[in-house]
């Protein structure tokens, strides 16, 4: 599948996003969030599996700047993620290119993500975003501000995590549940046993980095999830 440029900004910052469309109707428009080191051949695969299911995608772009390498990613992630009001104002001008996009003209909008992209979707359902729904799959899942029970919307919250990952131990799960809680938030938790960081991407099957692995079941049960949840959420 080809996947289309879409130019747009935040605040003076030429980003690039990469919009996939469905082959038929579309049931809804989701921006995809991709993993610290941006736009990639995994970011790339899940668009067209998404897009097979009917869904408009646009491939969101964290830096507006290339990534060259582990090192450059890691210095322009935490450039992004320093201050919450910046990074949260990226997040927000994603979703705001896709809802402008022609492609998602009267169709209801979600956001999905993985790795940082997991931990970005986190960031727009505390922020309030108006999203029927927004799915986490191996995020991070700390923040420098807990969602507010008066935010202005409430998407419903599907989070798909490897128990054994060490980027999101189990005393942040629990903080994040009480977050939620006390937020008011409408949440699913899958959480796998044994399972690491990254398990959804097959090329994490040859990583010699501890922390992650490729969990073919995982990544079957999760994507499972999404559609379910999906399907839920939107009635379709």
């Amino acid at each position: 599948m080809s996947l289309e440029p879409v130019a747009y900004a935040d605040r003076g910052t030429a980003l690039t996003g990469w919009l996939a469309r469905p082959a038929g109707p579309a049931r809804a428009a989701l921006v995809l969030f991709p993993t610290i080191v941006n736009h990639s051949p995994a970011s790339e695969r899940r668009a067209a599996m998404l897009a097979a299911e009917g869904f408009v995608v646009l491939v969101a772009d964290y830096y507006g700047a290339a990534v060259d390498s582990a090192e450059t990613a890691g210095a322009l992630s935490a450039a992004l993620k320093a201050d919450v009001d910046h990074f949260r104002a990226r997040l927000f001008a994603a979703v705001d290119a896709l809802r402008a996009h022609p492609a998602a003209a009267g169709l209801p909008l979600a956001a999905v993500g993985y790795c940082q992209g997991g931990q970005a979707v986190l960031e727009l359902a505390r922020a309030g975003a108006d999203l029927a729904f927004v799915a986490s799959f191996h995020g991070l899942l700390s923040t420098g501000r807990r969602a507010s029970p008066a935010a202005p919307h409430k998407p419903r919250v599907l989070v798909c995590h490897g128990d054994a990952d060490p980027m999101a131990p189990r005393g942040e799960v629990l903080a994040l549940w009480e977050e939620f809680d006390a937020a008011g938030l409408n949440w699913h938790f899958h959480s796998y046993a044994g399972v690491r960081h990254g398990f959804t991407d097959p090329a994490n099957a040859r990583s010699t980095r501890p922390a992650i692995a490729y969990d073919a079941s995982a990544d079957r049960q999760s994507w499972a999830a999404l559609l379910g949840f999906a399907a839920e959420v939107l009635q379709t």
